[in-house]
């Protein structure tokens, strides 16, 4: 028998046995707690950012950082009517999302070992201050593209910050071992899935800020073809995103989604997990995208669109620190 005080540096991971922490590492829960709370309020703030959008609420508040020269805290509830419920709404959501970092990084200097990970925490509150920057300039400028697809962009990628912070203040990233045999293949894999999806993102957000979401007014035939008649900016941008690019994402996740249920490892069932959830999203995703289209952009349909692909983004990426951080084959 192993003796009873092995850690999981030393446990053999294609054995299912329960595995204890590191030493060096102390389970928290309500640090874990409160990142995944980050996380899921930061999707919906990402989903309220779709809403603004699918709205045309961009300018509803002509002014910023205040609104209608009210603090923005103190803006009356009655006067948030039409797209200033949208708009408003989604600043103070902003702007609890930028509390809530703010908290945790206090609370990761008080409580976190890990010096990376305080840092990743410093890290993800310089990025949320520069997204209300951002935001403000979307405002001051009237929504200029370019600045819009950046703001846009940022944004998920503080969305995978928020994942990280969640993820390796989990028990499961700390009842893990060092790796010692990467599986190089999967790692790589669940790396070009992750960099396909914001690629398709940055697509989608060209898409959105050039109004140009119903530049194909058909799916899944390209007007009367399988390739449009004719081409101009927005139709190329259309194109590559609900056809190639939702192709590509289809087959990389299908197949990635195949490899985390064939892993065996001490954490199977964390890998059988985002294998069955990724497939589920990969679904619901092409049934959003096709509807997004079909209903004339419906503007719950497209914000729910935008943001189950913010969340295969994060579970991407989630697939991406599994396979770096938990061995198995």
């Amino acid at each position: 028998m192993k003796n009873a005080n092995l850690t999981s540096d030393t446990v053999n991971p294609s054995v299912k046995e329960p595995v204890t922490f590191s030493a060096a590492l102390k389970y928290r829960a309500g640090l874990h707690y409160f990142a995944v709370a980050l996380s899921a309020v930061t999707l919906f703030l990402l989903f309220i950012g779709g809403m603004v959008t699918s709205t045309d609420s961009g300018l509803s508040v002509p002014d910023w950082p205040t609104t209608y020269n009210y603090n923005m805290f103190t803006f009356p509830p009655s006067m948030m009517v039409g797209g200033i419920f949208y708009e408003h709404g989604h600043r103070l959501v902003a702007s609890l999302v930028g509390m809530l970092v703010i908290i945790l990084c206090v609370a990761l200097f008080r409580f976190e070992t890990r010096s990376w990970l305080r840092w990743t925490g410093i890290g993800t509150l310089l990025l949320v201050i520069l997204q209300g920057i951002l935001g403000g300039i979307t405002v001051i400028y009237k929504l200029p593209a370019l600045v819009s697809v950046v703001h846009a962009s940022v944004a998920e990628l503080f969305f995978l910050l928020t994942v990280l912070l969640a993820f390796a203040t989990s028990r499961t990233w700390m009842a893990a071992g060092p790796m010692v045999a990467p599986d190089t293949s999967r790692i790589r894999l669940s790396l070009i899935f992750c960099v396909a999806v914001f690629l398709q993102i940055i697509a989608g957000a060209i898409i959105r800020h050039n109004a140009a979401g119903m530049a194909i007014p058909t799916f899944p035939m390209a007007f009367e073809g399988w390739l449009p008649p004719f081409w101009n900016s927005g139709i190329f941008f259309h194109f590559l995103h609900s056809r190639i690019g939702a192709l590509a994402i289809v087959i990389l996740g299908g197949v990635l989604a195949f490899r985390l249920l064939s892993v065996k490892t001490a954490h199977v069932l964390f890998h059988r997990g985002l294998g069955i959830l990724l497939f589920l999203l990969l679904t619901l995703q092409i049934v959003l995208g096709a509807f997004t289209i079909w209903s004339g952009k419906q503007a719950l349909i497209t914000s729910l669109h935008m943001a189950v692909g913010a969340l295969i983004f994060g579970v991407s990426f989630l697939t991406f620190l599994a396979f770096c951080r938990l061995q198995g084959r």
